[in-house]
């Protein structure tokens, strides 16, 4: 580890994003940086809700540059928000105009409308001490209270060059058995060294080189466009910092909607890397439209059926890599579905069984984390995945518990029992979550709306079935299988039809 990781790992005129189709180099966006810094009200720890992926990541480094803690909550909920200015009194909003309602009861701060357009002849503080710390990232707790979890600047450089190496974009100056010099060098290049080992049937071995642009700058090695907004772990990790420690870059914008995602990618100059997930990748292939080839496709947030990733491969003539990480302990695993069932860790990454757990120490790890899901260890590189943990739930990349949710439900005021369900996984689409409550006196309509103030909407019951009492077993539980049984005889009374 380098006693002082650099914040940029590019040459100073290299360019470090595109904003509506136009380049960005690492001095300006050092200067917007320091502007913004410097703009800042009083108050350590601030809530990056910039919806625009360049000013959030300018935000970051303002931050980062001013010795202010980013946090990053899992859900912006009006309760969630309210325990984070518990945990940071002094917290403050930085936002750019979009959803800033989404905060309330914390100071707001604009982002400036207007930057800088020319740069400054130096960067100020490139380097950062390892220790500093960028971010604290949350996690539902059984509880309710979200649960904090620190990152240094140090772990994240570590996280971030490992996941530079696993899916093969490596600068010729961060890897010497690379073709090319180094980053800001016309030659500049790096290799993707995975596409050598993919079968016949799989797109071949290609380098990504830099290339003169249209204004004579060099074009970055690799350009990142993201479908996954920067809050989430996965697009800071993989939208940001493998840009900002990758030497590539970023695309400011978030496509979301199929035509905007592949508009986006041929208005990109290449080498082009799409960061998505299963759920995008789905709406794509859909979409009856031209795909851009890309150099590289990166899904994570939810399990990636291997047929998806086989035609994904297809329709953009790329090779795909999925990614296996939490919030905890930021991204650890890496492998081609198309190629090898197994997971590949990240250099320094260690896994052990403690009584039946997994748990992940080492590397940038900050501390020895328990996963969630079933793991069989196939030596002391790889794993495969046996199922996910049973409490665990995942809808379009966000994450949360059937613990987390039960808690909220059942404490909403007249509930006196209430279960949250969750159905067999549907491939076609996103899974909805199903609940079952008795609250005599209160009605569906009432606890809809306690629990938009208390949980994502993403994981509202739908449906939400009114009970007069739950068929709960001896022990007190409710199983799969009557729950399962509930759930097919109301659908079957909604179509007149008998339950099977």
């Amino acid at each position: 580890m380098l006693p002082t990781p650099p914040l940029l790992h590019a040459h100073p005129d290299a360019i470090v994003a595109w904003r509506a189709g136009h380049p960005v180099t690492r001095r300006v966006f050092m200067a917007h940086a320091a502007q913004v810094a410097d703009s800042f009200p009083p108050g350590r720890h601030l809530l990056n809700a910039c919806h625009d992926r360049y000013r959030f990541a300018v935000t970051l480094v303002a931050g980062m540059l001013s010795g202010r803690v980013n946090l990053m909550p899992s859900t912006y909920t009006p309760e969630v928000v309210r325990q984070l200015a518990e945990f940071a009194p002094d917290t403050f909003v930085v936002d750019d105009g979009v959803d800033a309602a989404r905060h309330p009861g914390l100071p707001e701060h604009r982002f400036p409308d207007a930057l800088p357009s020319t740069a400054t002849d130096a960067d100020t503080l490139l380097a950062l001490p390892p220790e500093q710390l960028v971010s604290w990232v949350f996690t539902s707790g059984s509880t309710g209270a979200p649960v904090p979890h620190p990152k240094t600047w140090g772990k994240l450089v570590l996280n971030t060059r490992a996941a530079a190496q696993q899916l093969g974009l490596n600068t010729g100056e961060r890897d010497a058995t690379t073709a090319g010099t180094s980053v800001g060098g016309a030659s500049a290049a790096i290799t993707v060294s995975f596409w050598a080992k993919a079968p016949p049937t799989t797109p071949t071995a290609r380098s990504l080189s830099q290339t003169p642009g249209a204004d004579g700058a060099d074009l970055p090695p690799f350009t990142l466009i993201g479908t996954v907004p920067p809050q989430h772990m996965y697009g800071f990790e993989s939208t940001i910092l493998l840009a900002l420690q990758g030497g590539g870059a970023f695309v400011a914008e978030r496509p979301f909607y199929p035509a905007d995602i592949l508009a986006t990618l041929a208005a990109t100059p290449g080498p082009r890397v799409l960061v998505t997930t299963p759920y995008h990748l789905r709406t794509l292939l859909a979409a009856d439209e031209a795909k851009p080839p890309v150099e590289l496709l990166i899904s994570a947030t939810a399990p990636l059926p291997p047929e998806l990733a086989r035609q994904a491969e297809q329709a953009f003539a790329a090779p795909l890599l999925e990614i296996y990480g939490s919030t905890e302990t930021g991204q650890i695993a890496t492998r081609r579905p198309c190629a090898d069932a197994r997971w590949h860790l990240f250099p320094g990454i260690q896994l052990e069984d403690r009584d039946g757990t997994t748990w992940a120490r080492g590397g940038h790890v900050e501390t020895p984390v328990p996963l969630g899901d079933q793991i069989v260890l196939e030596d002391s590189e790889h794993f495969t995945l046996q199922g996910r943990g049973a409490d665990l739930i995942n809808i379009a990349g966000k994450r949360t518990s059937l613990d987390y949710l039960n808690h909220q439900l059942q404490h909403i005021p007249g509930v006196t029992d209430a279960a949250y369900y969750m159905p067999d996984e549907d491939h076609g689409g996103v899974t909805r979550l199903a609940a079952f409550v008795v609250a005599p006196g209160v009605t569906r309509a009432d606890i809809v709306a306690a629990l938009r103030e208390r949980i994502d909407p993403l994981f509202l019951p739908r449906p939400l079935l009114m009970l007069d009492a739950l068929p709960r077993n001896a022990t007190g539980k409710l199983p799969r299988d009557v729950c399962k049984q509930l759930l097919a005889a109301h659908h079957a009374g909604r179509s007149g039809r008998s339950p099977q």
